[in-house]
This record gives structure tokens, sequence and C-alpha cells, in this order.
């Protein structure tokens, strides 16, 4: 699938799934995209639910500029994070940007909360790192496409190409059921994109 280049806008994003937040936020976020030389490239699909995958994630950077991206182009959207980094302090910054702590010892109180939230809320957009770790890993965990499953939504694939310095919001994935199968293609899927450190990958 061919993406073209927009600025980082609203425009990228349907309606029913942008967030409430102000001009400053969406500005911020513009601004740190351009003062590292970064674009996103593509639109957000207008689907009810989706759940979207960020990789290859080996890099702190990589939440730095998909946090810059979802205020630019003010996505409504709950992502998944390991607990250890919403820490005192910043724990009201983190929700606020739709951050959700996971516990990896409780998994299924992880699905069930985010179940319980796409039902409150209708629309929703949740994202995650299925490689769980920055750490070089040959195989990921298939929780993510479990989570697929549950909320019975297709699996957009977000992008972190540092060689080109793009975020690409990438195809719309549909899981066939196979497990394994689905998780080959989508690691083959992201192995034509560098990310920051490509030893990790």
């Amino acid at each position: 699938m061919q993406h073209h280049q927009y600025p980082a806008c609203p425009d990228q994003v349907p309606p029913h799934l942008r967030g409430n937040r102000g001009f400053f936020a969406r500005w911020f976020g513009r601004t740190v995209l351009n003062l590292f030389g970064w674009r996103v490239e593509g639109t957000i699909p207008d689907v009810e639910r989706v759940l979207i995958i960020a990789a290859p994630h080996t890099s702190n950077w990589d939440f730095v500029f998909a946090m810059a991206a979802l205020l630019a182009i003010n996505l409504r959207v709950r992502w998944l994070g390991k607990h250890t980094i919403f820490k005192p302090g910043v724990v009201w910054f983190m929700e606020w940007l739709g951050g959700i702590p996971v516990n990896r010892a409780d998994p299924k109180g992880i699905v069930e909360a985010v179940v319980d939230l796409s039902k409150k809320e209708g629309g929703i957009v949740i994202g995650l790192a299925p490689e769980g770790t920055r750490k070089k890993v040959v195989k990921w965990k298939t929780g993510f496409l479990r989570l697929a499953d549950t909320l019975d939504c297709q699996i957009l694939l977000f992008v972190f190409d540092f060689s080109g310095k793009r975020m690409v919001i990438g195809d719309l994935y549909q899981p066939t059921g196979d497990k394994e199968a689905d998780l080959a293609f989508i690691m083959t899927y992201y192995k034509q994109f560098i990310g920051k450190n490509p030893s990790k990958t």
C-alpha cells in the first residue's frame, strides 16, 4: 500500500476518534515532530474499534515521537504501557495522554479493563508495542492477537521508520484466527522498516 505524506494534523483522524485536546497540545506535538524532522504518513481508518500495534520498538525515543504524533493528529487513544513507567509525579500526565498501566503478572485483568473501556466509550483505539520490550526478541508474544479477538477488531500496523524519520499509519490487518500465521505475517511486515537500533530487531 502506498502512503502519502501528510502534515501531522487532525484531518488524519476520523471525527469520532478525535480527542478533545486544545490548540496548545496539538501545537506542541507538531513542534516536537518538526524540531526533530519527523513526519506522520497515512490516516487512521474510519472504524468503530481498532487495535494499533507500534514497531519496531528499539528505543525510548519511540515513546517520545509516538506521543508527539498522537497529540499532533489529536487521536483519542488508550495505550498500554509497563506499569513501572507510571512513576509518582507523572502518573497524571501519562493518564492524560491515554496511558493504562499494565502489570504483566495479571494479563487477564488487562484484557478485562480494556473490554470494559470499549463498552463504556463505544468507539475506541487501543495502542501497544507488541514486542513488550526494547530488547531484541526472536518471537513476539501473542497477547495482542488475543486482545484483538476479544475486542472483535482489526489491527492497525503503526511503524517507526527511523531511516526516513517518519511514522507510518500502515496497513489494517484482519487476524485469521491462526495465531502463528498471523504473527509470522505481521513480523515479516515490520522487517521492511528500520528502528533506531537495528541490532535489536
